[in-house]
């Protein structure tokens, strides 16, 4: 695994595709999928093992309750999990 810190996230989620509407705070590329956002580790377990043809997930915003996002006492909140394509198309991948 290979980490870089970057100050211009912009222009990655630009050259991977990621639509406008699903970015969120974090970018990652894992074996040539692109991962958006808070994405559950099991998803992108599912994801690798499925290997559906789509650029990558995203989970737009910092939903509470997703990875990272929780917080004792604070109510966690229904997210989705999208796919998308190279030309921005976009669908449901999983419900949390």
């Amino acid at each position: 695994m290979k980490t870089v810190d970057l100050s211009d996230l912009a222009s990655v989620k630009t050259r991977h595709g990621v639509p406008r509407s699903l970015e969120s705070c974090h970018t990652a590329v894992v074996d040539g999928y692109v991962i958006e956002g808070h994405v559950p580790a099991d998803t992108i377990k599912r994801l690798l093992k499925e290997r559906p043809p789509v650029a990558g997930l995203a989970v737009p915003g910092m939903p509470p309750g997703s990875p990272g996002m929780e917080s004792p006492g604070q109510a966690r909140e229904p997210y989705k999990v999208m796919a998308f394509d190279r030309k921005g198309k976009t669908s449901l991948y999983e419900t949390h």
